[in-house]
């Protein structure tokens, strides 16, 4: 069964963090990150008064989860969307604020076990890597069209691999003979690009490369950038976000919006604060929290996970 495989990362302190605002009757949480279902499972149980709008561009996921929280009935509402076009949803379902907010970013376990999306470079696969397979080019083809400069862009920028020029200089040589279809011949030549000393440092020499292609053709940081202020917007005042991020990329942005949400904005000087210039966020983590041992034996994937959390401590005042 698809459940049994998959262990939410970090669940019981996702929970623990949102249920404050959760714990009334009425509440609605938002779970930008559907995937398997796994952390909505647990938020529509945990909080039996709670209303669940849960979002995934993965038609598969949907399809899968809806399955799952069946069980719940009209609690759940399940909606095909990319999480950055929250405002929208929200909108449609007349709900002007929600209590909760819960990101799960990254790959969900899904799509990196079913070997014919292309994710995961331990298995040969058609390179693929769209989150939503109606949708985008994929990464095959920001491989074989994208200018060289772009590759080594993307690659430092979102693989932050020290290696892009040799790897992108490999790529286009390639290329050129045959374009690239298949994840194993692309892993092949990464092994063979690079230094011996860069391949005895971090995994899989290949991880870097892939990351980076994989959020280059769904534009995951893009999406994020819009996501997350527009999911601070969302919170009730006392409502809380969760985000679990799995690289430096993501947990930095994370980390900007909340910490200028729980800024004073006042010019230095005033004697008194005046609510305009207040924090709208209290942070509710110190720094990112990091899984225990016992996660990550409970499931591998959780190792990179870093968690952050907010609650909405006033409204706007524009």
């Amino acid at each position: 069964m698809t459940q049994s495989r998959h262990v939410p990362v970090m669940l019981q302190r996702c929970l623990d963090m949102l249920a404050p605002a959760l714990e009334r009757p009425g509440a609605v949480v938002v779970d930008c990150t559907l995937g398997l279902g796994g952390h909505s499972e647990a938020l529509l149980a945990r909080f039996p008064e709670a209303r669940l709008v849960a979002l995934d561009r993965d038609k598969e996921a949907l399809r899968l989860s809806g399955d799952r929280l069946a069980p719940f009935g009209d609690r759940a509402t399940l909606v095909h969307a990319v999480y950055d076009e929250l405002p929208d949803v929200l909108d449609r379902l007349d709900l002007p604020r929600v209590q909760g907010v819960l990101f799960d970013l990254g790959v969900s376990s899904m799509q990196l076990d079913e070997a014919d999306r292309g994710f995961a470079y331990a298995q040969d696969a058609p390179l693929d890597m769209r989150m939503d397979q109606t949708t985008g080019i994929s990464a095959a083809e920001v491989l074989n069209t994208y200018p060289p400069g772009e590759l080594v862009r993307i690659l430092r920028a979102y693989g932050e691999e020290k290696q892009a020029k040799r790897i992108v200089s490999a790529v286009v040589r390639e290329r050129d003979k045959d374009p690239f279809s298949n994840s194993a011949r692309l892993v092949e030549l990464i092994r063979d690009s690079l230094p011996q000393a860069a391949k005895r440092t971090g995994g899989n020499p290949a991880k870097r490369t892939f990351q980076a292609l994989r959020i280059e053709v769904n534009g995951e940081l893009t999406v994020l950038e819009r996501a997350i202020p527009a999911a601070v917007k969302s919170l009730a005042v006392g409502g809380r976000i969760a985000v679990l991020s799995y690289h430096s990329l993501e947990d930095r942005l994370v980390k900007q919006v909340f910490a200028a949400g729980a800024a004073n904005t006042a010019p230095p000087g005033l004697p008194v604060v005046p609510e305009r210039y207040q924090p709208r966020l209290k942070l509710l983590t110190r720094g990112a929290e990091l899984p225990t041992e016992e996660e990550v034996a409970e499931n591998r994937r959780a190792a990179p996970a870093r968690l952050r959390g907010a609650q909405r401590v006033r409204e706007d005042t524009e």
